[in-house]
């Protein structure tokens, strides 16, 4: 573990810790945030895996950012999101990544959870659905920031495409008209709920970082 207050290091940007252990989420975020670099706590051996108790996409964001700040107290971005369908109520919602854990006997995979999805939604004659992101960012003591976005769309019948990860095979972009795993990176991040935060933290972070 870490030990004291780590130097802001410039490499291709601004060096920010992500309140996360997901490579193919860090990929992503660093992509669409255009140049800074993103380190994820076991890149340095620190052991983070904090209890997400939020019942909301932002408590849990700020739950993870305020956890791995309290340990590097240097700036840290955590990202927290969800699928949320009408025709289960809301759910999975703050409980996506996790969703069908409680009935397995093992973590799920990407596929296994997309298919338990499908499985449930069996029947359902409205497949509307709504991705949300919310992203916490925390720059000292005194400049901590928030920002959500969300991307509406429905569930389709069955998985399709090759891109992306997480529901994307299954999720319906309802402004770019097709599967989400059919749209390359580029074009997803047009549409997406984290393309869209990303953005506005993105100009935030440039127009904060000359005051680090």
């Amino acid at each position: 573990m870490m030990e004291g207050n780590p130097k802001v290091v410039y490499i291709h940007g601004m060096r920010i810790y992500f309140a996360s252990g997901n490579d193919h989420k860090r990929i992503e975020m660093m992509r669409l945030l255009g140049g800074h670099t993103l380190v994820l706590p076991k890149d340095e051996g620190i052991a983070f895996d904090p209890d997400e108790t939020g019942s909301t996409y932002i408590e849990n964001a700020i739950i993870k950012a305020e956890a791995l700040y309290s340990i590097v107290h240097a700036p840290v971005l955590s990202d927290d999101s969800g699928l949320s369908v009408k025709a289960l109520g809301g759910a999975p919602g703050v409980h996506t990544a996790r969703y069908g854990d409680e009935v397995a006997d093992h973590a799920l995979s990407s596929r296994e959870r997309y298919m338990l999805l499908l499985r449930n939604m069996e029947g359902a004659t409205d497949r509307s659905a709504v991705f949300t992101t919310a992203l916490c960012l925390i720059l000292d003591d005194n400049r901590r920031y928030i920002i959500q976005e969300s991307c509406e769309g429905a569930i389709a019948l069955s998985p399709s495409g090759t891109s992306g990860f997480g529901y994307d095979p299954v999720f319906w972009i309802k402004e770019a008209g097709c599967i989400s795993a059919e749209l390359p990176e580029g074009e997803k991040d047009r549409y997406s709920h984290r393309g869209k935060a990303a953005r506005l933290m993105a100009a935030l972070i440039e127009k904060e970082e000359g005051r680090l």
